[in-house]
């Protein structure tokens, strides 16, 4: 999609979705996953290949199955993000449920503040709503998007939910700085943390096999004194489940570099456990291990901050 194709998509989700009937909603993004499923395009075929690592016990037909599955929770995300802006409080406490609330509270509420680390699994923006609205605001790391305008509503939509929004790259902020200084006032940094191809990237193992996850979340707790956090997120029937885990303490042994790989690898197995219980919900439909990477896609430039960027919209992720 051009990237005037792209902003509009956004913006007819963002301007549209919200004033339908919600079974009217829900309804036509399940049409469009089972569209996109059915046509089987690279993203598609990229998710059943990362499936498949995760359940290998899987015939064919039962692969497929848990794809279709796959593609049904990617596009509720969409579908409920869109939404999101309406929903009532009310709303958000109802359709939320988290178990570990006491790890973060403690975190926070001591000083310490706290690194937030997540997969991509189930709805992050509903959850990061969710945590805001229990008086617990909260910042991020957003990738730069094309159209620049694009990016700019992606930040107007996450600063309405409670957060602050760091571009990653593009602006006058240095984020590194930013997230250590309010880590040190005891508040809380958000990050995606399951996937940096770059070289700066920790390599760790994930259901076997070698992948890279952002230094970022170890390396700020490491600097901080912050705790980490893991978080998984899951649909159970209406509901969106949160689980945060206990902190991710820092090895007593080991110089930095040490530490940090163990503490990434530590959450990596957090993360496993979850991912291989709630697979459908693990939205990864790009390439994740670095064995479905040839050596010139591996990304060159450092990326020790991991940053959230805007998933495929639904035309892209059936394209080919």
């Amino acid at each position: 999609m051009t990237d005037r194709l792209v902003y509009w998509a956004y913006a007819l989700g963002w301007g549209l979705l919200k004033h339908l009937p919600e079974p009217v909603a829900r309804g036509l993004f399940e049409r469009l996953a089972d569209y996109a499923w059915r046509k089987r395009g690279k993203r598609v075929l990229q998710l059943e290949a990362n499936l498949r690592r995760v359940r290998p016990e899987l015939d064919d037909a039962a692969l497929r199955s848990l794809s279709r599955a796959g593609m049904r929770s990617y596009l509720r995300y969409w579908m409920e993000s869109f939404r999101l802006p309406v929903w009532s409080r009310e709303r958000v406490a109802r359709d939320v449920q988290v178990d570990g609330f006491e790890h973060l509270r403690a975190a926070v509420d001591t000083g310490r503040g706290a690194v937030i680390a997540l997969p991509h699994m189930g709805n992050w923006d509903l959850a990061g709503t969710w945590v805001a609205q229990q008086g617990y605001p909260f910042t991020t790391v957003a990738e730069r998007l094309k159209p620049e305008r694009l990016f700019d509503r992606f930040v107007e939509f996450r600063e309405g939910q409670g957060m602050e929004v760091l571009a990653l790259t593009g602006g006058s902020v240095n984020v590194i700085g930013t997230l250590a200084r309010r880590l040190r006032e005891g508040r809380l940094v958000c990050l995606v943390g399951d996937r940096d191809l770059s070289e700066a990237g920790i390599e760790v193992s994930f259901f076997g096999e070698a992948t890279r996850m952002p230094a970022g979340p170890a390396a700020l707790c490491q600097r901080t004194g912050a705790a980490l956090l893991p978080v998984t997120l899951w649909y159970d029937g209406p509901v969106l489940r949160a689980l945060i885990h206990p902190e991710v303490a820092v090895p007593g042994e080991g110089d930095r570099k040490e530490q940090a790989r163990a503490m990434t690898q530590a959450m990596a197995a957090v993360w496993e456990r979850d991912v291989r219980e709630h697979p459908e919900d693990w939205h990864m439909l790009q390439k994740f291990w670095l064995a479905d990477l040839p050596a010139r896609e591996t990304v060159k430039e450092p990326s020790a901050v991991p940053a959230e960027s805007a998933p495929e919209p639904a035309a892209e992720a059936s394209g080919s």
